[in-house]
């Protein structure tokens, strides 16, 4: 299924660069028919109505580039802050969609003040992944996400608009967590790249 799923993603985003670049009428409308049959077949392999496919992606235009989700890393006292999650009940560690304008520092400190009330100061990036390679839930979108870090600056903490309670946790004692943001084997991997700072950022 998995890599069915893959598969219909690619032809996707073959079709829309070819949508953006050909110049000729005959093309344009064959590409535009495999991106309606690569969305229809993305809905089926996903069991998620069509019009939620096309919804997603309705701002989707030009050469298809992966998505790219950064994630504010905070620890203390061996443990590492986690939030949970408004939209799924589960934890994760504060983050998200990367915002145009911003660079990967200023979306951590964004993104951690919004979801948790920390103010932090961004260190050194951790790790730099491909989703796919990784133990994560089939998304229809291709995305790389960024760990990165931080210190914290401040301790009264609070959740935020999309999150509703705010916490640490030791890597034994971890919360159910958010499975299609985050993974215990992710989330292992950064206490190991926290411990020993001489190693090198993880990437892939």
């Amino acid at each position: 299924m998995k890599n069915a799923i893959e598969l219909v993603k690619k032809i996707q985003a073959i079709a829309f660069a070819g949508l953006e670049y050909t110049d000729n009428d005959f093309d344009r409308e064959r590409y535009g028919e495999l991106k309606v049959l690569s969305q229809a077949l993305l809905a089926e392999l996903s069991d998620t109505q069509v019009e939620k496919i096309k919804n997603l992606f309705a701002n989707e235009i030009g050469y298809q580039t992966p998505k790219v989700d950064v994630r504010a890393v905070v620890f203390k006292n061996e443990e590492i802050l986690l939030v949970k999650e408004k939209i799924d009940g589960k934890w994760s560690i504060p983050g998200g969609w990367a915002d145009v304008g911003l660079s990967p520092s200023e979306i951590a400190i964004k993104e951690a003040k919004e979801e948790a009330g920390a103010d932090v100061m961004p260190v050194r990036v951790l790790a730099v992944i491909d989703k796919l390679k990784h133990d994560y839930p089939l998304s229809p979108f291709h995305t790389y996400k960024i760990f990165i870090l931080c210190d914290l600056k401040n301790s009264s903490l609070s959740p935020g608009t999309e999150t509703t309670e705010v916490n640490f946790f030791k890597r034994e004692t971890l919360p159910s967590l958010s499975a299609t943001r985050i993974t215990a084997a992710q989330i292992r991997m950064l206490f190991h790249l926290w411990e020993n700072p001489d190693e090198p950022v993880v990437f892939d």
